[in-house]
């Protein structure tokens, strides 16, 4: 219970980093990025094996993860930052010219904690795939982690991807949908109803596990669950219900906060919300 107290605090903290972020540049993507805080939080500061101080792009003896739905950056960024990749300090660069943190992940400026450039929808459970794939052939017995979002999944490569990893018996692959409900242009239902998502993934042989992506003890749980049925031929996806904009109530639920920042009035509101748990950068 103390350490599922201690994560929640990081993630208000991390709330607060990405909205002050997006609201500098009047760039970004927050109703995502409030979304996914909680996953982002959970795996880096509970479950992952992995080293900051010495970050490398084989990562050999460590889990790996690979943010597919690139756009919401902000968030992986200072769960990135608060975990040791780099200084805190540089969130304040975010989209700035020169930057390192641009909108989407890149490998280009050698930032630290970043393995692909994603953002090209579709793209990151391919990569997640042949990185697993790698880690099983070298004998490396850590997971890799990959994280869409279900407006995402209407690309068709994800499903090539989840073909080929069942193919594979890729079974150290534990991928999650960031499941919403919310896409750029309205809600997923009306842009492209996405019918039946468990039994989809059941249908292409993939361990399937459900869960609310907002709540950290209950993320933890299923995760470890998911560790359990690893190793037993078959890829694992978590369907995570979240809510986009979390944490934020008029941000919450609607589509609207895909990619706009908050003005001024809106960034206090919002921070009111989200008490300073850490100290701002």
């Amino acid at each position: 219970m103390e350490n599922t107290k201690n994560l929640e605090a990081i993630a208000i903290q991390v709330r607060r980093d990405l909205l002050r972020m997006i609201h500098a540049k009047n760039s970004g993507h927050p109703g995502g990025s409030l979304g996914i805080t909680d996953l982002l939080v959970t795996l880096y500061f509970d479950i992952m094996v992995h080293d900051p101080e010495n970050f490398d792009m084989d990562g050999t003896g460590q889990d790996l993860f690979f943010l597919s739905n690139g756009h919401c950056s902000a968030a992986w960024y200072s769960v990135l930052a608060r975990s040791g990749y780099f200084p805190v300090e540089e969130l304040a660069t975010f989209r700035a010219i020169d930057s390192r943190l641009q909108g989407h992940p890149t490998t280009a400026e050698h930032l630290p904690g970043i393995r692909i450039a994603s953002g090209s929808l579709g793209q990151g459970l391919s990569v997640a795939c042949g990185a697993a794939l790698a880690k099983k052939l070298n004998d490396d017995s850590r997971f890799v982690y990959c994280l869409c979002g279900d407006g995402e999944i209407e690309e068709g490569q994800i499903w090539e991807a989840a073909q080929f990893a069942q193919a594979r018996k890729i079974d150290n692959l534990i991928a999650f949908i960031d499941h919403n409900g919310q896409q750029i242009d309205g809600t997923i239902k009306d842009v492209l109803n996405l019918n039946h998502l468990k039994q989809k993934w059941e249908a292409f042989n993939w361990e399937v596990l459900e869960c609310n992506g907002n709540d950290i003890k209950e993320l933890i749980e299923t995760i470890r669950s998911a560790h359990d049925k690893s190793g037993k031929g078959k890829p694992i996806v978590i369907i995570m219900k979240t809510e986009m904009g979390k944490g934020v109530d008029f941000m919450m639920g609607s589509h609207k906060w895909h990619g706009i920042a908050p003005n001024d009035e809106q960034l206090e509101k919002a921070l009111s919300q989200l008490e300073e748990t850490l100290g701002d950068y």
